[in-house]
């Protein structure tokens, strides 16, 4: 069982940055590939980035290249997510995910980013 926790969220204006954090629990977080999903009032729940294992490679959504980074460290069992030049349509609940194949799938419980035009 893996729990995760994101905080980091908040109110910031376009063009702000925010840092989002996942912290998990459990000795086994290096073995789970990790990514952030988001999901916005009235939209289904969208893919943001994703990390593998040891962190060499990501994974993003087209509309968060270049202005989002996925990062970990498995020393601390935790996942970032640096957001930059943030836009209205980034406003959405922020969701942390832990995949591991073929059974494994654990959810955070959200962290709200809200950015004012």
């Amino acid at each position: 069982q893996v729990q995760l926790v994101e905080s980091g969220g908040g109110l910031v204006q376009t063009g702000g940055s925010l840092r989002l954090s996942c912290a998990a629990s459990g000795h086994t977080f290096s073995s789970y590939t990790m990514g952030w999903f988001r999901q916005a009032p009235g939209k289904e729940r969208e893919f943001v980035a994703a990390i593998n294992r040891s962190g060499g490679n990501t994974l993003y959504a087209d509309s968060m290249k270049g202005r989002f980074t996925i990062s970990r460290d498995n020393a601390k069992i935790t996942v970032y997510l640096q957001m930059n030049s943030l836009k209205p349509e980034d406003t959405a609940v922020y969701y942390c995910h832990a995949l591991r194949i073929p059974n494994y799938n654990y959810w955070g419980q959200g962290t709200q980013v809200t950015v004012s035009s």
